[in-house]
């Protein structure tokens, strides 16, 4: 049997990030702010450094973190350092093995958008795709460049959530160029019927009865992993706008 996530008393991704540094060594919540600059971690975590104090403070409240130490440079004002308390190590050591183990069903957007992109015209859907195909290109050639300095000065062991990240970036750009070409062949199926529909307003022959075949489908035990997610026919909505004369998709 597979290892199952705990939840979390803190449960936000930087305040993981703030236990993990603080294993090293006692820090002040702006050091801790330098570090994750340093490493470049913005591009793997969302971090708001205002937000720092905030997060240390959550953490010290459940017991995790603890006054460390207090820091005084020259005529700067002190500053409190935390440090890890027994309680938060072994919550920064099962937190983030489960974090790397355990996988977890996100929502991402473009996923919602790809479960609903029948209802843009055809050739609307392949422009926005190649837009957004050619914004991850350029976002992971930036992240190469990123690897290409870094990698001459910290060992690769430190960049392997960045070049993760600019390899999904490439994998979803060359997926989308694959849907793109099954587009422009009229290969994908039901490609034709969509464009039909968008283009003369007649729901698709099928498509009505495909509601109710996933209709049934909801009404079936899921396989094991979870079912795939349910099109969206041109029903309800649509067939309304059809029987006003309007085209699906054009907001008239």
């Amino acid at each position: 049997m597979g290892r199952t996530a705990k939840r979390r008393k803190v449960s936000n991704p930087l305040a993981l990030a703030v236990m993990v540094f603080l294993g090293d060594r006692p820090m002040h919540p702006y050091e801790i702010a330098r570090v994750l600059r340093q490493r470049g971690k913005e591009h793997s975590i969302k971090i708001n450094y205002g937000s720092l104090y905030t997060v240390v403070q959550n953490l010290e409240k459940h017991g995790f973190v603890t006054v460390a130490g207090v820091q005084r440079q020259g005529s700067r004002p002190e500053r409190t350092l935390y440090g890890l308390t027994d309680e938060g190590r072994v919550e920064m050591h099962d937190w983030l093995a489960d974090v790397v183990a355990v996988p977890v069903r996100e929502y991402p957007a473009f996923e919602a958008g790809l479960s609903l992109i029948t209802a843009l015209h055809p050739d609307e859907a392949a422009d926005l795709l190649t837009e957004r195909a050619a914004a991850q290109e350029t976002e992971a050639a930036a992240l190469r460049g990123v690897l290409a300095e870094l990698g001459a000065e910290l060992p690769r062991v430190f960049l392997i959530e960045t070049d993760y990240k600019a390899r999904m970036l490439e994998a979803q750009a060359a997926w989308i160029r694959g849907l793109l070409a099954e587009i422009a062949a009229g290969t994908l199926g039901g490609a034709a019927e969509w464009r039909g529909w968008h283009e003369t307003g007649d729901v698709p022959e099928g498509w009505s009865e495909l509601e109710e075949h996933f209709r049934d489908l909801d009404t079936a035990e899921a396989p094991a992993g979870g079912i795939g997610r349910r099109p969206a026919p041109p029903t309800g909505r649509a067939a309304d706008r059809t029987a006003e004369g309007e085209r699906p998709g054009s907001g008239t």
